[in-house]
């Protein structure tokens, strides 16, 4: 047994070893704030760790930047790159064709809708054909009860005693007031005709009145139902996004919510600001990122995190570096320098990592 043992352990030490001695490729993607290119510079949360990871093991390597998540796990899984680190969430199903470290960063999914306020949402359930048809038709109504009351008493006061042209404005004013307040504060009906036709204008007005604005609350009682999202649940029929390929989009995929998926994340954040989408499922720390420094006033987040999901080191399998960073990331806990990472990035030196 002991034989074995160290045969084992000197056959990791020379195939570490020769991984020390070239240069690894380090394959990512662009997601802020985890990966990104800056001025020709490798920065974000996981670059930095993977930086003080190799520091600590005395690894060299050079990064290899690539469009989509597809092609950064897959340089991986056929060989053509040592590692991949980014916001990779460790899954079963990646579990079978990869291995993973340690986590790296514990996470889950979140729902981002466009930041439109009320108002918004009041002006979009006004200006609407159907509401515009009523308003219209209250207009016509009002019209012609006041052009009747202009030709019962056009001889029986001044104020209706105008020709037909003149008398159109002052005809509708006079029904207008009737119906906001509810009566008659002056211009009392003489003729008795135009008293039936006023007594009539009263009791239909508060009808009319009741109706009119019943209808617009229903409508918009009706819009804000229908354009509120808080959870999973309320995305079925919505315009929904995600990234193709992503843990969200095989989350969404199990519970039948029908969605466009992007290529990658710029496509993604894109299409929702152009407003082609309703809502935009996807990790949470990058919504996060993006609706606080580059999509303030454009997005914002609703519900909570969910589906929680740790992120890690993609790696092939049984490759020898697994163990080797493992402890490094232990030994980076331990020192301060994840929790120095993790306020630098976030803010945070607690997300439950």
């Amino acid at each position: 047994m002991r034989h074995f043992l160290f045969s084992l352990l000197t056959l990791v030490s020379l195939s570490f070893g020769y991984a020390q001695a070239q240069d690894l490729t380090v394959t990512t993607v662009t997601r802020a704030p985890f990966s990104m290119e800056i001025d020709n510079k490798q920065v974000g949360f996981s670059m930095d760790l993977w930086a003080e990871i190799a520091a600590n093991l005395g690894l060299s390597y050079s990064v290899e930047r690539v469009d989509s998540f597809g092609d950064m796990l897959g340089a991986v899984e056929t060989g053509q790159s040592d590692l991949a680190i980014a916001n990779i969430s460790i899954t079963s199903a990646r579990e079978q064709v990869l291995d993973f470290s340690h986590p790296i960063f514990a996470s889950g999914l979140q729902i981002m809708i466009p930041a439109s306020d009320q108002s918004s949402s009041i002006w979009r359930t006004i200006l609407t054909p159907e509401l515009g048809f009523a308003i219209l038709g209250a207009f016509l109504v009002l019209f012609a009860g006041g052009m009747l009351m202009w030709f019962f008493e056009r001889r029986a006061q001044e104020y209706f005693d105008k020709p037909g042209g003149q008398a159109m404005f002052p005809a509708f004013w006079w029904a207008l007031n009737l119906v906001v307040n509810g009566g008659f504060e002056e211009r009392v009906p003489r003729t008795a005709l135009g008293r039936l036709l006023g007594t009539f204008l009263v009791v239909s007005s508060l009808f009319f009145v009741s109706i009119f604005v019943a209808k617009i609350t229903t409508m918009m009682t009706v819009d804000a139902l229908q354009s509120s999202i808080s959870s999973i649940r309320d995305l079925h029929g919505k315009r929904v996004g995600t990234t193709s390929g992503s843990t969200a989009a095989n989350y969404m995929t199990e519970r039948s919510v029908r969605f466009v998926g992007h290529d990658n994340l710029d496509s993604l954040l894109t299409s929702f600001e152009q407003g082609d989408l309703d809502a935009v499922v996807f990790d949470a720390p990058v919504l996060a990122y993006y609706t606080t420094n580059h999509g303030f006033g454009k997005g914002r987040l609703v519900g909570g995190v969910f589906l929680p999901e740790n992120y890690g080191i993609a790696l092939p399998q049984a490759s020898p570096l697994i163990e080797p960073i493992n402890q490094s990331l232990l030994k980076l806990r331990e020192d301060g320098t994840y929790r120095t990472l993790m306020s630098k990035w976030f803010g945070q030196t607690d997300l439950g990592n």
